[in-house]
């Protein structure tokens, strides 16, 4: 039995999967699932990993560590993303991760984060004919890969995330119609001074955000990831969202079916970021892959290493 898995760092949550592998990259998993551990509570007005976040953050790393090696794990893969990017104080973390569980973290650089999302799409969706763009939002950062047919164009990752954006800028509760205009026009602005503004023929997302809009579109009371992977998100559903949110405070967002009540502070913010960018590439809809980071991850793993 060749079984590996994969505990995936960011800035809003922690995703873990553990896999047993087949030929060519395919994988069956044998548990998928997420901690919303906010590792980067505080890191934009600081520079820094708060002690309480990197304290959290560590044992779920090990919790999951252990869950992979009582399961028969082979090999585990610990990655970070943008937060351990930007933390002055990373390499304090990556100790206290090392020390706890064993693991060293590998942080990775925007360009891989955005190959191994591209990765995920062709292992679960395929990637079709026509200008594609991949997109995959998070709280720190979200993933841009730009392709057609087979054809890898532009990759790279912005600092774009739901924390941030709600932490700066939808600070009521509920939110004011004002903070949301503001909020969106930012968005909209940076997108385009990063170059976001090509038109594409499909949009495909991923992340816990979209995923979680998701799931909300189908008012699911447990999460059903074969419903949502390859289901349409359309323009429509994202601005009655926005609208959904924006009318209730924090606590009422957490009763809504389908939300994890730990993403109800942050849920705006992400579909703001989603609206504008099919604002920017021109679409009314895009396909959610609920394949994300860890899965390109192990998809990698299974093509390189037999």
């Amino acid at each position: 039995m060749d079984r590996k898995a994969v505990i995936d760092i960011g800035t809003n949550s922690i995703k873990f999967i553990l896999a047993d592998m087949g030929k060519e990259g395919l994988f069956e998993a044998v548990t998928d699932r997420n901690n919303i551990a906010r590792l980067g509570e505080g890191l934009k007005e600081t520079g820094l990993l708060a002690a309480d976040a990197m304290s959290r953050n560590c044992e779920a790393v090990k919790q999951f560590a252990d869950i992979a090696r009582a399961e028969g794990a082979n090999e585990i893969l610990a990655v970070g993303t943008m937060a351990l990017r930007s933390a002055k104080n990373a390499v304090d973390f990556t100790r206290m991760v090392k020390s706890a569980s064993g693991l060293d973290v590998k942080v990775l650089t925007g360009d891989e984060e955005a190959k191994y999302s591209y990765l995920a799409v062709v292992s679960g969706i395929g990637i079709g004919k026509g200008r594609l763009a991949i997109i995959d939002t998070g709280g720190g950062s979200t993933e841009f890969v730009f392709g057609e047919g087979d054809a890898l164009g532009r990759r790279f990752s912005l600092d774009l995330g739901a924390v941030r954006i709600t932490e700066e800028m939808l600070r009521s509760d509920p939110v004011k119609d004002s903070e949301v205009d503001t909020a969106y026009k930012y968005v909209l602005r940076f997108l385009s001074e990063n170059g976001v503004h090509t038109k594409v023929d499909r949009l495909v997302g991923m992340g816990g955000g979209i995923t979680s809009m998701g799931a909300v579109m189908f008012k699911m009371p447990e999460y059903d990831p074969d419903k949502i992977q390859g289901s349409i998100l359309s323009l429509d559903e994202v601005e009655r969202q926005i609208g959904l949110y924006s009318a209730n405070t924090i606590e009422q967002r957490k009763l809504i079916v389908g939300l994890q009540p730990k993403r109800a502070d942050v849920i705006l913010a992400g579909a703001l970021i989603v609206k504008a960018i099919m604002n920017k590439l021109a679409v009314h809809a895009l396909t959610i892959s609920d394949r994300g980071l860890r899965h390109g991850l192990l998809y990698h793993l299974g093509k390189t290493r037999r």
